[in-house]
């Protein structure tokens, strides 16, 4: 007799969720997928996916179409606010990685992988809100909705993000995204602005007193192809807030914080349209990833701030090494203890990598400023070397068993 192809309930179509549903597909394994919010498209700002991260969208055959749709990023310069280079990283990745860098709009993203998951014939429903999850023996899992809908399956993955629901069933007392103390800002401007200043295929970004300024190409589409945001200090303020204020009031706002610093960052406050403001959000490490029939995976299992530009390939790479451990067959319990032991040190240096680097965007003394910087530029081709790892992992190679698991016991000190 055959065995009924087993089926992934998937809570969450950002980036995880819809790659390791085509994943899983591919390893005979049914998935549907389930989003709290409407479908919509044009949605966010701008990221960057690494070599790390193209290696997944390689192996599910979106990198070409997303390479055409975005840019790619040779390098990451840094300035001081007066327009003193400090040094660059990351350059001729694609040389020493296998992928480049690609900069992209992360609506592109999630809409070419919402696209590639519906041709893979995988389920997807939108406004579906997780309520609760039962998972009891010998029953399958179910999923209740507020809605009141329910879906069945043998096992559930959380790849609802940062503020997971999921994750408040894996761990009922467990650790709640927390404030960095630093807001996004951030949108989208016409190529010509940074073409006519000179700007070549790579991130510039500039350091100030207080906070961050970054800009690059980020698609061949001439009103809106170039990205850019500012990093700073919220002072208490959240991101709703910052959002209520307006596009003239915000760009009032972007100015006054921004004076004095180099060109172009003026001229790309002034051109500034549709902008996107976000809460910098982090997660203490969690005690663990699983739950009987559920995993936690992406920002869910493992939020991290933006300021290792690693959170989109951390989730590319989850869904990547969970497909391919699932293609073994052996019991939920062990592959799910298999995945964290394999994906936990990784992924927690990462997350420690971006607290660290999210330090130098905060308020400085001007003399406390003026040290960072010569720190910066003695320290950058360190840095840049120390990161490496991050670029030179490729997730699509085959699964080795982890010697030990990484799993925390929650009653431990």
């Amino acid at each position: 007799m055959t065995r009924r192809p087993r089926k992934a309930i998937i809570i969450g179509a950002g980036i995880a969720g819809p790659v390791a549903a085509i994943l899983l597909k591919r390893a005979g394994i049914d998935a549907a997928i389930y989003e709290g919010w409407s479908y919509s498209t044009g949605i966010g700002g701008g990221l960057q996916i690494a070599p790390n991260g193209m290696h997944v969208l390689a192996e599910i055959g979106l990198a070409s179409e997303l390479i055409r749709s975005g840019e790619v990023a040779d390098a990451f310069d840094f300035y001081s606010q007066n327009g003193a280079r400090l040094g660059s990283i990351h350059r001729n990745m694609k040389a020493r990685f296998g992928q480049p860098a690609v900069n992209m709009r992360r609506a592109t993203l999630n809409e070419a992988l919402v696209d590639k998951a519906w041709s893979s014939c995988v389920e997807v429903h939108f406004e579906k809100r997780l309520a609760r999850i039962e998972d009891r023996a010998d029953r399958p899992i179910v999923a209740t909705f507020t809605d009141g809908s329910t879906a069945e399956g043998d096992f559930l993955i959380g790849a609802d993000g940062v503020h997971s629901v999921v994750r408040q069933h894996v761990n009922p007392d467990g650790p709640r995204p927390f404030d960095t103390g630093l807001v996004g800002i951030g949108g989208f401007v016409p190529r010509s602005l940074l073409e006519n200043a000179g700007i070549g295929p790579l991130i510039e970004a500039t350091f100030g007193q207080s906070g961050f300024f970054g800009y690059g190409f980020c698609s061949p589409d001439p009103a809106q192809g170039a990205m850019w945001w500012s990093t700073q200090p919220s002072h208490g303020i959240d991101a709703a807030t910052f959002r209520a204020m307006g596009d003239q009031r915000l760009k009032q706002h972007l100015r006054d914080f921004h004076q004095g610093w180099r060109d172009p960052i003026p001229r790309i406050i002034d051109a500034a349209e549709n902008i996107v403001v976000t809460d910098t959000l982090d997660v203490a490490t969690l005690p663990t990833w699983s739950r009987g029939r559920t995993l936690l995976i992406g920002d869910a299992a493992h939020a991290t701030s933006p300021h290792a530009g690693q959170g989109a390939s951390l989730a590319l790479e989850d869904a990547m090494r969970l497909s391919l451990l699932m293609r073994e067959d052996e019991e939920l319990q062990t592959t799910f203890e298999r995945f964290e032991a394999e994906r936990r040190p990784r992924a927690e240096r990462i997350v420690a990598i971006a607290r660290r680097n999210g330090s130098t965007k905060r308020e400085f003394s001007p003399t406390g400023a003026w040290i960072r910087d010569r720190m910066l530029t003695l320290l950058l081709p360190l840095t840049s070397r120390g990161m490496d790892f991050m670029y030179a992992y490729n997730p699509c190679e085959p699964t080795s068993r982890p010697r030990t698991s990484t799993r925390r016991d929650p009653l431990a000190a």
